[in-house]
């Protein structure tokens, strides 16, 4: 009976500090063909690929086996949702034309079974440094990414390897700092108050693995990554839980 809702993000496909991103990508062939047996529905909730740029005529290169799966899983039926993260923003119409995912750009509330589940990638939400949110406007503008597009992809594919490394080396994973530092619980805290009615909170980005209480009515589930937890979340009707895959 397919009627369980998973939730995989961040596995960075492509990024040097992957041992070996095409063994990650066969690791996550076989997570798809598990989860495809009960799989009422797939959210992937971001940061799949470490970097994804989508000219007119041109993709970046790789992916084959993750992107052919992912192609298999919807035409058997499976809705696949494929949330933007900060890291794979830059995408058009290329995942729902060749692999039929459905694209989801901004946060969404969605209904499973009668519970109320708040779902995004989670770059944005809550208080960031100015320097992250201005790196994220300069992200999301459309003009730069026009002005960008205009760039020969050699030059761009490596300029976003080495800035995304750079990134990554400097700090960009913090471990958990605990519910009053963290700020996507403190965003979920200020959302219950002005819709005490949403049960689960299922983010990425911050790369740790937590399913967190936040009232006797709600959690907060960050779903770890693909880089070191090769972890995911699952809905089963009744309740959410996280797992981690062939560990």
């Amino acid at each position: 009976m397919k009627n369980k809702i998973y939730f995989l993000s961040d596995a960075h496909l492509g990024s040097v500090f992957h041992e070996n991103s095409i063994d990650v990508e066969r690791k996550m062939c076989r997570w798809f063909d598990v989860v495809k047996q009960d799989a009422k529905a797939i959210y992937l909730l971001g940061d799949i690929f470490d970097y994804w740029f989508e000219y007119k005529n041109v993709v970046p290169r790789g992916f084959t086996r993750v992107l052919g799966k992912i192609a298999e899983i919807t035409d058997s039926g499976i809705p696949v949702y494929f949330f933007i993260g900060n890291h794979d923003i830059w995408l058009t119409d290329y995942l729902s034309t060749e692999c039929g995912v459905i694209v989801v750009k901004k946060p969404v509330l969605k209904n499973f079974n009668g519970k109320k589940f708040f779902l995004a990638h989670g770059d944005g939400l809550g208080y960031e440094s100015p320097s992250f949110m201005f790196i994220r406007k300069i992200y999301h503008s459309r003009f730069l990414r026009f002005l960008y597009a205009a760039i020969h992809p050699r030059w761009t594919m490596a300029f976003a390897r080495k800035w995304s490394n750079y990134s990554r080396i400097n700090g960009d994973i913090e471990p958990y700092m605990g519910e009053e530092k963290e700020h996507l619980i403190q965003f979920a805290k200020e959302k219950l108050k002005s819709d005490p009615s949403i049960n689960y909170f299922v983010f990425g980005h911050r790369h740790i693995m937590l399913n967190h209480s936040l009232n006797e009515h709600s959690n907060i589930v960050i779903l770890g990554d693909w880089m070191q937890y090769f972890s995911y979340g699952v809905f089963d009707g009744e309740k959410m839980q996280l797992k981690q895959f062939e560990k």
